[in-house]
C-alpha cells in the first residue's frame, strides 16, 4: 500500500512517531496494545501509509512521556500534515527539519544539490562537519548530537541499494578554508574518492561564470520512486519543504541551468585534484 499523503510533513511525522517509539524501547505491537490500536494501523502510521488522527498522536505521546518540547514539535506536524508546502523554523537540538530531511533521504531515489557556499552534508567528512558546527549559533553541548546525525545520513551513500546523488557545487565552496588547511585539504581528498563512485555524481561551476540564480542560495531536489518530489530550501534559521508542483518545476529548470554551466565530472576532478596542490 503506498502512502496515502507524500508532503513533507507527512514523511516528517511518521519518522518522528517511530523514533520516540523506539527511543523509549518500546515495541510496535507493545504501544499497539498499551493503546488498544490495531498493530496494523499503528505500523501504517509509523511508515506514512495513513495520516493519524492529532488525537491520536497526542495519545501516542503522552503515553510515551514525551517531554514537552518535542511533543509540541511533533502536534505541530501533525495539525499541518496535509498542507503541500512546509515552513520549520525551530532552532532546536534537532529541529523537527532535520527529521523531514532524513526521511526524504531515506527514501528517494535521486537526490539533486546545489551547493554555492559549503560542501553538502551528505559529502563532508567529520572534521569538516565540525568545523561548520562549531562556527554556527549552535550550543557546544550540542554539536557533537547534529554531528552524530549528520554522519548517520550519509549511510544512504553505500550499501546494497545507496541512493543515487547528484551534487553540483560552486568553485568557491572548494576554495573557502572552513576550519584549518589540513581539514580543507582532507574534505577535498574525500570528494574526490567519491566523486568516482557509481552512484555520486560532483560537479563544479567555476567561480568565473558571472551571476546566475543559483547564487541566491543552496537547494535540494529529491525524487521519489512513485511519489511526488519535494525541494528543500535551507537558511541560517529556518528551513522550508515544498511540494507544489510550480515550485518543483521553477527548480528542475534551475537545476538545468546549473547543470549547463558546470564543468564535467572529469574536469571537476581535475579542478579538485588542482585545489589540494
Amino acid at each position: 500500500m503506498k502512502p496515502t499523503s507524500s508532503s513533507p510533513g507527512s514523511r516528517a511525522l511518521s519518522a518522528s512517531l517511530r523514533e520516540v517509539r523506539e527511543a523509549r524501547k518500546f515495541g510496535l505491537r507493545e504501544l499497539a496494545r498499551a493503546l488498544e490500536v490495531d498493530p496494523r494501523l499503528l505500523s501504517q502510521w509509523e511508515l506514512g501509509i495513513r495520516v493519524p488522527p492529532i488525537e491520536e498522536v497526542a495519545r501516542i505521546l503522552g503515553y510515551l512521556r514525551v517531554d514537552r518540547a518535542v511533543t509540541n514539535r511533533i502536534l505541530a506536524l501533525a495539525q499541518h500534515v496535509k498542507d503541500p508546502n512546509w515552513l520549520d523554523s525551530n532552532p532546536s537540538d534537532l529541529p523537527a527539519a532535520l527529521t523531514g530531511v532524513m526521511q526524504c533521504e531515506r527514501s528517494a531515489s535521486l537526490i539533486t544539490n546545489w551547493s554555492p557556499l559549503i560542501i553538502p552534508g551528505l559529502l563532508q567528512t567529520p572534521d569538516y562537519a565540525r568545523a561548520l558546527l562549531a562556527a554556527s549559533e549552535i550550543k557546544v553541548e550540542d554539536v557533537d548530537a547534529r554531528l552524530t546525525a549528520r554522519l548517520k545520513r550519509q549511510r544512504i551513500l553505500s550499501g546494497c541499494e545507496p541512493v543515487r546523488l547528484k551534487v553540483i557545487i560552486s568553485e568557491l565552496a572548494i576554495r573557502e578554508v572552513v576550519g584549518e588547511a589540513d581539514i580543507m585539504s582532507d574534505q577535498i581528498d574525500h570528494l574526490l574518492s567519491l566523486a568516482v563512485t557509481s552512484n555520486i555524481s560532483v560537479r563544479i561551476v567555476p567561480a568565473d561564470v558571472g551571476y546566475h540564480q543559483g547564487k541566491l542560495g543552496m537547494f535540494t531536489l529529491y525524487d521519489f520512486p512513485s511519489d511526488p518530489s519535494i525541494v528543500l530550501i535551507e537558511h541560517h534559521h529556518a528551513s522550508a519543504f515544498l511540494n507544489e508542483l510550480d515550485a518543483i518545476a521553477a527548480y528542475r529548470k534551475l537545476v538545468k541551468l546549473l547543470s549547463g554551466k558546470a564543468l564535467t565530472e572529469d574536469a571537476s576532478r581535475d579542478l579538485l585534484r588542482e585545489a589540494v596542490r
